[in-house]
């Protein structure tokens, strides 16, 4: 008997579900329509952290098209209107109206065939005057690639930004279990791996100062505040380790470990990092340690 095109098509549809329809087809017919089912998602398995919200007093539509350039800096490959718009959790239409403005500058360039943006040379050319010896391919982006490869964990680059510590570079993890990390994340100043690890370079003085403006500031209740006569001591064995390690502090699941840089940004002191799974760094701990000190000292002789 002859199908109608309805009939076949409910048919083709009803293959990937029913186990006797599927077996009437040839085994290429069910891998197409599975394909054709199949919708690309991020793995997040084996991925704990997220991406952090806008700070406030930030411009939304400022922040937001930075955030989608330092997006494509993460995945580095094409993107389309929807996984943006996921990323910054805003409609579709508000998506579409922001990189239509990026693409009207020039700042991306849109595939209409494929429906996807990628940065365009425009974006490549921002900083290229800002020839800082420790970008541009110098010692801080060679250390960090050569501590991933080594470790499998992702490396951060961390400077004091107000009361926070802020991520202003990030190689990502390639290890299965791994802490997805966002370039431009903050970080509590007083209770994070990085915020330690800043804090400890500082004098007893100098961070009581730092505190009171962190209390100060959270005053409205939405953090706790800072214990300064617990933080001290805390600090105190940072700078007798040479180095802060936290587990769940600010990421469930996740754990960092963090040492001071011999170099300054313009000043201001710099924080290199290891982030990733909580149990994992637990145990590979001492090795870490040893890695971190072998291949800074390496990049950054005294």
């Amino acid at each position: 008997m002859l199908e109608n095109a309805p009939a076949r098509h409910k048919r083709a549809r009803d293959a990937g579900r029913n186990p006797h329809i599927r077996g009437e087809l040839s085994g290429g017919a069910v891998g197409n329509i599975a394909a054709m089912r199949k919708k690309w998602v991020p793995e997040k398995k084996h991925v704990v952290g997220a991406r952090p919200e806008l700070p406030e007093g930030v411009v939304k539509s400022a922040g937001r098209v930075l955030q989608i350039l330092e997006y494509f800096d993460e995945v580095q490959r094409p993107a389309n209107v929807v996984e943006i718009a996921e990323m910054l959790k805003l409609p579709q239409s508000s998506t579409s109206a922001l990189l239509r403005s990026l693409v009207a500058m020039g700042y991306l360039y849109f595939d209409r065939t494929a429906r996807t943006y990628i940065p365009g040379c425009r974006v490549a050319l921002l900083g290229n005057w800002v020839n800082h010896p420790l970008f541009m391919g110098g010692s801080a982006l060679q250390c960090m690639e050569e501590l991933q490869q080594k470790t499998g964990d992702a490396v951060v680059l961390a400077l004091r930004n107000g009361i926070w510590a802020q991520y202003i570079h990030v190689v990502q993890a390639t290890s299965m279990a791994r802490l997805q990390v966002t370039r431009g994340a903050l970080r509590p100043l007083a209770a994070s791996g990085t915020g330690y690890a800043l804090l400890a370079i500082l004098p007893d003085t100098e961070v009581k100062k730092i505190v009171h403006r962190i209390n100060a500031e959270t005053r409205s209740g939405k953090t706790a505040a800072i214990d300064t006569e617990a933080l001290l001591p805390t600090l105190a064995e940072v700078r007798r380790l040479g180095y802060a390690f936290t587990t769940d502090l600010v990421t469930p699941g996740g754990a960092v470990l963090a040492m001071p840089l011999p170099v300054t940004d313009g000043g201001q002191a710099l924080v290199m990092g290891l982030a990733g799974i909580s149990e994992v760094l637990k145990k590979r701990r001492p090795e870490l340690v040893g890695t971190m000190r072998e291949t800074i000292a390496a990049h950054f002789p005294a």
